[in-house]
């Protein structure tokens, strides 16, 4: 992962995406990048949302189908009624043939629209940035409308996930989209990644076998940091996935924080519910806070 993105106070995993959403990714990987449009077409597919990818040019269009396709048969099918399409953005802005920003958000909010009337919970595009290249787009311009795109997010139906190839942009380029993007996603899947602040901590992605070390160095790194102020809030929100050890281990952390007054966990509500059996409420310093997230 880029290292900018890695620090995003809106790091999340792929899977989190929603309406309102607007997500910078970035990869050096073709196999991760695969990974993550694969799981963000079938979680669009599984909420009722309409799915258009705009797979990097370069590739050849009857492979991007069939690599899709080919994943599940959920995603044949969906095609099959039309709820999943590929696209390009030499179509999207047809017949238009130079790049506006203008004539990309007009489009993206017609197929919104569209998606709506037809049925559908909303819209959400997987958008390879390659396509900048291939329209001989001014990359200021593209810029511009990466950072000016609020419309069309704020209150409607439509999120969008921006995939930057990072062998093909400047780092600086890269930098000014991630900072860009209200959201920024995790580089793989089954990722753990933590962003630590003075009297906080947020766990992003996933806490299971595969990630526990990480997991317990960060909830030990981060008592260790409070230990002054007496007080931590852990926040689990950007978090997909709790394993019930990894939950266990969680209790048992703040039980043992004998110079703590207070640690509040902050989680959705299938988190908490797992915490609660597995006996949260049995620790007095312990604060479950049940959010809707609001990053």
């Amino acid at each position: 992962m880029h290292e900018r993105a890695d620090a995003h106070p809106g790091l999340m995993p792929v899977q989190g995406m929603r309406a309102g959403d607007h997500a910078f990714l970035s990869y050096a990987d073709d196999e991760a990048n695969w990974d993550a449009l694969v799981t963000y077409v079938r979680t669009g597919l599984a909420r009722g949302e309409k799915v258009i990818v705009f797979a990097a040019p370069q590739l050849d269009p009857d492979a991007v189908r069939t690599r899709l396709d080919g994943t599940s048969r959920l995603l044949a099918e969906a095609r099959g009624r039309g709820q999943l399409t590929n696209s390009s953005m030499r179509a999207l802005i047809h017949p238009g043939r130079g790049f506006t920003p203008e004539r990309q958000w007009d489009r993206l909010g017609e197929e919104t629209a569209l998606a709506v009337a037809q049925g559908y919970q909303g819209l959400r595009a997987f958008i390879d940035m390659h396509w900048v290249a291939d329209l001989d787009a001014d990359i200021e311009t593209m810029m511009h409308r990466e950072s000016h795109a609020e419309h069309l997010f704020d209150g409607r139906p439509y999120n969008e996930v921006c995939s930057y190839d990072r062998r093909a942009f400047d780092d600086d380029v890269l930098d000014a989209m991630s900072d860009a993007h209200p959201r920024s996603l995790l580089g793989s899947l089954g990722e753990l990644r933590i962003v630590h602040r003075e009297h906080s901590v947020r766990v992003a992605g996933e806490a299971d076998h595969a990630t526990r070390e990480p997991f317990l160095t960060a909830l030990n790194d981060a008592l260790e940091r409070s230990a002054a102020s007496r007080r931590l809030l852990v926040d689990l929100m950007p978090l997909h996935f709790l394993a019930v050890r990894c939950a266990l281990d969680l209790i048992e952390r703040i039980a043992g924080a004998d110079g703590h007054d207070g640690v509040e966990v902050r989680c959705a509500a299938a988190q908490a519910v797992l915490l609660r059996r597995l006996g949260s409420e049995r620790v007095r310093r312990l604060t479950l806070t049940e959010a809707v997230r609001a990053w």
